[in-house]
C-alpha cells in the first residue's frame, strides 16, 4: 500500500513538473513573438496599417494629398477646399517642407491636418526599425519646428512598408495610413479620370489618395461637389479615425 502511495505521489509530481515546463515554454515562445532579436518591442502587424475607417458621424471621406512637389498646386487646392468648407490631410515630405515653410503653415492655419510622408521619399519596406524611425522622426521634428505640433499619422511613400515600419511607427506613437482609393494622378494627368477614380463607388470611411498636380486641381471642385450631392463630407483622416476603438 505504501509503495502504491509513493508511486501515485511520484506520478503527480512528474505531471506537475511537466506542466510547469510546458507553461514556461509557451510563455517563452510568446515572449519571443513580442520581442525581436535586437531586443526591440515589436508593435507591427497588418492590423496596424489602416486603409479606411468610418468616423463617428457616418458621412466622412478623407482626401489625402502626398506632397513632395507642386507648391503652387497646394495653394490652389487650399482655395478649393475652403470654397467647399472641406478639410483634408496633407502628408508632407520633409525635404519639401524644408523649402516651403510658409506653404506648410498655410495648410495648418487653414485647419487641415499635417501627416508625415518621410523626409526623403525612401522605400520603407527595405529599411530596419532604426532606419524607419530616423526617417520618420526627422520629418516629425521639422514639422514640429514649423507649426509647433508633431504629426501622428505616417503614410509610407509608394505604400511600401514592412513590419519594421509598423514597429517604428508604434515606437513613435504614430499610426500607419494607406488608402482605399487611388486616383493615380501623379501618373495620369487627366482631370476626368481623376474625378472618376475619386468618386466611383466611393463610400463613407474611404481614404482617397491624391497629389498636388494641375490635373488634380482641375478635378477637385467637381469631386467635392459630388461628395456634397451624395451626402458625403470631406474630413481629415483623424476625424474618420475618431471612435475607432469604440
Amino acid at each position: 500500500m505504501q509503495n502504491d502511495c509513493k508511486k501515485l505521489k511520484s506520478t503527480i509530481f512528474v505531471k506537475i513538473v511537466t506542466n510547469c515546463i510546458l507553461f514556461a515554454l509557451v510563455f517563452l515562445v510568446g515572449l519571443l513573438c513580442v520581442v525581436d532579436v535586437k531586443g526591440e518591442v515589436s508593435v507591427g502587424g497588418e492590423e496596424n496599417a489602416l486603409y479606411r475607417c468610418a468616423g463617428e458621424d457616418g458621412t466622412g471621406v478623407s482626401l489625402m494629398f502626398n506632397v513632395y512637389s507642386g507648391t503652387d498646386e497646394v495653394y490652389a487646392i487650399l482655395e478649393t477646399l475652403e470654397k467647399h468648407g472641406a478639410k483634408a490631410t496633407f502628408f508632407i515630405g520633409g525635404c519639401w517642407a524644408d523649402d516651403n515653410v510658409e506653404c506648410l503653415r498655410a495648410i495648418y492655419s487653414a485647419g487641415h491636418e499635417l501627416g508625415n510622408h518621410g523626409y526623403f521619399h525612401k522605400d520603407h519596406s527595405k529599411m530596419s526599425v532604426a532606419e524607419n524611425q530616423k526617417e520618420i522622426a526627422d520629418c516629425n521634428r521639422f514639422v514640429a519646428l514649423a507649426i509647433g505640433e508633431k504629426p501622428t499619422l505616417f503614410a509610407p511613400p509608394s505604400g511600401a512598408y514592412s513590419d519594421d515600419t509598423l514597429s517604428a511607427c508604434g515606437l513613435l506613437s504614430m499610426t500607419t495610413v494607406l488608402w482605399s482609393k487611388d486616383t493615380i494622378d501623379w501618373r495620369d494627368q487627366n482631370s476626368a479620370l481623376i474625378y472618376t477614380r475619386a468618386t466611383k463607388n466611393v463610400a463613407v470611411g474611404d481614404f482617397v489618395l491624391m497629389h498636388p498636380t494641375k490635373a488634380t486641381v482641375g478635378a477637385l471642385d467637381d469631386v467635392l461637389k459630388y461628395y456634397e450631392n451624395n451626402d458625403l463630407k470631406a474630413v481629415t483622416v483623424s476625424t474618420n479615425l475618431k471612435g475607432r476603438e469604440k
